[in-house]
């Protein structure tokens, strides 16, 4: 059976699922981070290893001043409330995006929930925030680049190797990729850690997306036959 190391999901459709309630788009992203801690505790549970959660494009920034600065503000919020939690479950938390161009006091947030949590070994609950995978790409890039120029590496190098240059170095490759909410496309997620993944995308909103939903997609993709370019006899 397949197993499921990396599960990444979009949290779509969270002003969406708060417009259809009558109430403002922000009711939708307070929701849709409390199902954060939901969700994480249940792939943990189902054997997950690392749960990498898209919650703040780098194109995100587009979006009203109002609902920009409320989002900036929920990770306040959601440590102050379950970080100790997370602790005692053991999570570890990695922030993946340009934290250097959020708020500082968003900033500040981030990095304690990281420095709390930088010994934990159990589930790694990855938060992507101002990520963009274009962008991620593009600094890898420039990266190895100076490397090469300052003779600390080679000209001839592996996509493993490579790999060492982005966000996630360290991480396993995504295993499978859900999108909710019903929209089909990858918005700039994790284009080259999800190379070979299995992807699904459901109808449910993120605020929707409850634990039964998330086991009905995991034995979807246990059914599944993953050959990754070869063929299985």
């Amino acid at each position: 059976m397949n197993s499921c190391q990396h599960l990444a999901i979009i949290m779509d459709g969270n002003g969406r699922w708060a417009k259809a309630q009558g109430k403002p788009r922000t009711a939708g992203h307070l929701v849709g981070a409390d199902n954060v801690r939901t969700i994480a505790i249940a792939a943990n549970d189902l054997g997950v290893k690392y749960l990498t959660l898209y919650a703040f494009s780098t194109e995100n920034w587009k979006r009203s001043s109002d609902e920009v600065g409320y989002i900036m503000k929920l990770p306040s919020y959601f440590f102050k409330r379950y970080m100790q939690e997370f602790l005692d479950r053991n999570f570890k938390l990695n922030i993946i995006g340009e934290m250097n161009r959020l708020p500082k006091a968003t900033q500040d947030v981030l990095n304690y929930g990281i420095e709390s949590s930088m010994n934990n070994t159990g589930l790694n609950l990855n938060i992507c925030m101002n990520y963009g995978s274009q962008r991620e790409i593009t600094l890898a890039a420039m990266k190895y680049a100076k490397d090469v120029v300052d003779g600390k590496a080679s000209l001839d190098i592996s996509e493993e190797e490579f790999s060492g240059y982005l966000m996630t170095s360290g991480f396993p490759p995504v295993d499978f990729l859900i999108r909710t909410s019903g929209e089909l496309r990858i918005s700039n997620y994790l284009l080259w850690q999800i190379a070979y993944a299995e992807l699904e995308f459901v109808p449910e909103s993120w605020p929707e997306f409850t634990p039964d939903v998330l086991k009905r997609c995991l034995d979807d993709y246990y059914s599944r036959d993953r050959r990754f370019g070869g063929v299985n006899k």
